[in-house]
């Protein structure tokens, strides 16, 4: 939800058509021009807002908008280049949870979206205030405001009376309405980025006259590179530069170029970037380095002020191969070769290795983005593109920072079904996010987040620019496997033998043969040949023998794909090329991957030509076993169906954000919860926990003991102070207590060790024996709730053997955690015992989840142990803590 009250930043966002327009609260400022809003509005206009004409009403309503703020109101304007164009309220009349709700959008800018987006943020808002629905009365005949309800991706109620018409709209942002929204937000994504990527006109500023400079690198690229439309350079002192034509100043130039590519020093980029929003300039390139704080918020200022998309700075540049454009405006070495691989990166090292990668394996680009500081354009604006160019059929990503991670999950968990979309996860050791925060001057992710994003959204995840190009090749060339399968065929024992280890250990199955097809294999492999798994050709093996059981095994229904690793022999029976040959054969009609390893390959990996398509080549076993393995993966996540976050009974978000609210006033810096209030956050969630009572004296803890004691009479009793942490670590718990004496001995105990810090005692029963469990959450700044599960008690952290999935959690993802941790055998009964409450673990799970997303207060949550046992699940320790902060809503439509 956004934070739109007065004084709020303004949040910028795009249209239909692509334009930016700046959504702020109103301020009584802004009186004048909401009045000249209405008064320039058309006759009929003004007759459908107000159901009449009046010289007053266009007074009345900036009266009404700039008006002191009171509970129940919010009024929001859409401004442009500080032009108000459009105007959207709400008004619960101080009470109740349903607001009446106006539009109004300047005469001219209809059909642009400019009420919709107003909406979308008053849903926004209105949700975070706990307002369940909207009204609005209008005029039967006011077909485009009924649309704009009907369109919304909510649930519309009508009721006609007479002329007029009620409508009644639902507030729940549920996946249908945020699917609505992403696709409004695709469409104004992809035509924000058409100046940038597919410009009519370019221009470089600060191309140089002499060999060396950056700026005279790009117009080389482009110019050589055949940029089949319009190409400037600017520069006072030169007439011409490479052969095109050069000018003072982008005001000079004969027509305005869509995009703008800026090679000039870092303290003249704003100035820069000030004279082409003003010449009408859409979009930048920026691709120099070294702006500081200021340089870099003028910049961000002028794009946003004038509606401009930015890529950079500090990048490499962007491509678009499209032969009908061929726009290279990179400083790269050589052009990359058109074809069907998106690939965006946020450093330019990387970015040439991998347009080369691409080209030499002949896969291609189709576009190219080097995002650089990602001031604007992100990946998950070029996966939105690719997902629309009609082009892209493969997607490589290599980000080191994110921006908006659940905006792009969910636009990747939609792409990802569509082509592969890979990565390279950079950053995974502290020294690595270190060199990342410096290099993009965004803050790292730790691994396990990030694990989280990508496994959710189906990305394939690879430790490095070379494994991504291997994974990449079969992936482009092959049909995905239906499994883990694998069967291996060599003309060399101990190559087969490697590559059976890099299987094994990539987590791929080797199943042992059948019968059936041992001997279908001995009818045509040479004698001597070892008909296993692997299976030992031989190196007298000739072309059409081993063709013949490569396409025997292939028909085999137990096994998913095909490794063939090859060496040149002395043998005289085939060629090494032969050998390659027989793998190659009619890949067309193969519905299973195969690939080959050739262990005297010089490069990592290679796309063979073959009869109507391509077989990877790889120099090393354990490259192919990975990308076989990667492959595997995403065929299992395609075949599963998306997952639901599922109902919970008996949330109670109201008094949840009641209790935080209350704790908040009283420690304005946060801190964590003392028992009672976390026992009552919990109870607001449904989440079990184990029967417990609160003592401050020695009386009142022999008394609650009386009520808690179980049939055997034993209780545990746990101090308690502001600030306890690890009650074990600070000896702060006495266990297996019976009897008054032994109560008021424990209690007398704490009380002389921590005296001064004890304020009270918890008392519980002492728990039954089972599987002790951890559960907790940790809220992200950048990518939100992480809820973590594995192994509890003392050793969770020794241990760590933890899952971690990002809130909210659907039905997969409690699957996962529960299955993920080492110890899930151990909850499914291993060595014939009885399976713990699965059920009521996902229960916990879920609410947790429930809890983390309705509350962005809670920094960090901590259920250890969570005792699992077949009868039931229960938390016997937690702690929450609690930081003041505001929900942010994370699928807004908004620029960074």
């Amino acid at each position: 939800m956004t934070d739109d009250k007065p004084g709020a930043p303004p949040v910028h966002a795009l249209l239909a058509d692509g334009t930016t327009v700046c959504i702020r609260p109103v301020v009584a400022g802004d009186h004048e021009q909401l009045q000249g809003l209405y008064e320039e509005m058309a006759p009929e206009n003004l007759r459908l807002r107000f159901f009449g004409a009046s010289r007053r009403s266009a007074e009345m309503a900036a009266d009404r908008a700039c008006a002191a703020p009171h509970p129940g109101y919010r009024a929001l304007l859409a401004e442009r280049q500080g032009q108000v164009i459009g105007l959207a309220e709400y008004d619960t009349g101080g009470a109740g949870t349903e607001a009446e709700i106006s539009i109004a959008v300047a005469d001219g800018l209809h059909h642009r979206g400019v009420g919709t987006l107003l909406v979308e943020h008053l849903v926004s808002a209105a949700c975070a205030e706990g307002i369940t629905a909207f009204t609005a009365d209008a005029l039967s005949e006011n077909r485009e405001v009924l649309r704009l309800f009907a369109d919304l991706g909510l649930r519309t109620a009508r009721r006609f009376e007479g002329p007029e018409v009620r409508c009644t709209i639902e507030l729940t942002e549920d996946d249908g309405y945020l699917s609505a929204v992403e696709a409004r937000g695709r469409a104004a994504d992809v035509a924000s980025l058409e100046p940038l990527l597919r410009p009519h006109a370019v221009a470089v500023v600060g191309a140089g006259r002499k060999a060396g400079s950056v700026g005279r690198a790009i117009l080389h690229q482009l110019h050589a590179g055949g940029f089949v439309r319009r190409l400037f350079a600017v520069n006072p002192a030169a007439g011409a530069i490479l052969g095109v034509p050069c000018y003072p100043s982008i005001a000079a130039l004969p027509v305005t170029p869509d995009l703008a590519v800026l090679a000039v020093p870092a303290a003249k980029v704003p100035e820069t970037a000030e004279e082409c929003g003003k010449a009408g300039v859409r979009a930048l390139l920026v691709v120099t380095a070294g702006l500081d704080a200021g340089q870099a918020r003028s910049l961000t200022a002028a794009c946003r002020t004038h509606g401009m998309r930015l890529v950079g700075p500090n990048c490499l540049g962007v491509v678009n191969t499209d032969p009908a454009l061929r726009l290279d405006a990179t400083f790269a070495a050589g052009h990359p070769r058109p074809g069907t691989a998106g690939v965006a990166v946020q450093s330019g090292g990387v970015g040439i290795a991998l347009l080369d990668g691409m080209s030499r394996l002949g896969i291609g680009v189709s576009t190219f983005a080097s995002l650089g500081d990602k001031f604007d354009v992100s990946g998950n604006d070029m996966l939105q593109w690719w997902e629309s160019d009609g082009r892209t059929d493969l997607a490589l990503l290599h980000l080191e920072s994110f921006g908006n991670p659940r905006a792009f999950s969910r636009t990747a968990r939609r792409v990802t079904r569509r082509m592969p979309v890979l990565t390279v996860d950079a950053g995974r050791t502290d020294a690595g996010r270190r060199a990342a925060a410096s290099h993009t001057a965004a803050a790292a992710t730790r691994t396990m987040t990030r694990g989280a994003l990508f496994t959710q959204a189906g990305i394939t995840a690879t430790r490095s620019v070379g494994e991504l190009l291997e994974t990449a090749a079969l992936l482009h060339a092959q049909p995905l496997p239906a499994g883990s399968r694998v069967a291996i065929v060599t003309n060399a024992g101990g190559a087969g033998v490697l590559a059976a280890d890099a299987c094994a250990e990539a987590g791929l199955a080797l199943p042992t043969p059948t019968p059936e097809l041992v001997d279908d294999l001995l009818a045509v492999l040479p004698d001597g040949a070892a008909v296993g798994n692997p299976v030992d050709a031989t190196a007298a093996v000739t072309e059409e023998q081993l063709a013949s059981a490569v396409e025997r095994i292939m028909r085999h229904g137990g096994v998913d794909a095909v490794l063939v690793a090859l060496v040149p022999t002395a043998v005289a029976a085939a060629t090494g090329d032969d050998l390659v040959r027989a793998v190659t054969r009619a890949p067309a009609r193969r519905t299973k991957p195969v690939a080959v390893i050739r262990l005297e390959q010089a490069l990592p990996v290679e796309l063979l030509p073959a009869e109507g398509g391509t077989v990877p080549s790889y120099a090393e076993p354990q490259a192919a076993a990975r990308a076989l393995a990667h492959a595997v993966q995403r065929a299992a996540w395609l075949a599963r169906p998306n997952g639901t976050v599922p109902a919970l009974d008996g949330a109670d978000t109201a008094r949840a954000h009641a209790v935080v609210e209350t704790y908040l006033e009283a420690h304005p810096d946060g801190g964590w919860l003392d028992p009672r209030t976390c026992a009552e956050l919990l109870g607001c969630y449904g989440i079990p926990q184990s029967p417990w009572a609160w003592a401050e004296t020695e009386d009142d803890a022999v008394l609650a003991a009386d009520r808690l004691r179980g049939a055997d009479g034993r209780v545990v009793m746990k101090g308690y102070w502001p600030g306890l942490l690890h009650k074990s670590a600070e000896h702060a718990v006495h266990l297996d207590l019976r009897g008054d004496s032994q109560i008021r001995a424990a209690f007398r105990d704490l009380e002389t060790r921590f005296a001064g810090l004890l304020t009270g005692v918890v008392l519980q029963p002492l728990a039954d024996r089972g599987t002790e469990l951890f559960a907790g959450v940790v809220q992200d700044e950048v990518f939100g709730p992480l809820v973590l599960f594995g192994l509890g008690g003392t050793a969770t952290e020794v241990l760590a053997d933890h899952a971690a999935r990002l809130a909210p959690l659907t039905d997969h993802d409690v699957h996962d955690l529960i299955t993920a941790p080492r110890c899930a055998p151990l909850l499914f009964g291993a060595n014939g015992a009885r399976p713990v409450d699965l059920e009521g673990l996902e229960q916990l799970l879920l609410r947790l989840s429930r809890m983390a997303s309705d509350l962005p207060q809670v920094a960090e949550a901590d259920f250890n142990p969570v005792l699992a046992t077949p009868g039931g699940v229960s938390v016997l320790d937690a702690r929450v803590r609690l930081l003041p902060r505001r929900p942010q809503d994370p699928y807004l439509r908004r620029l960074r």
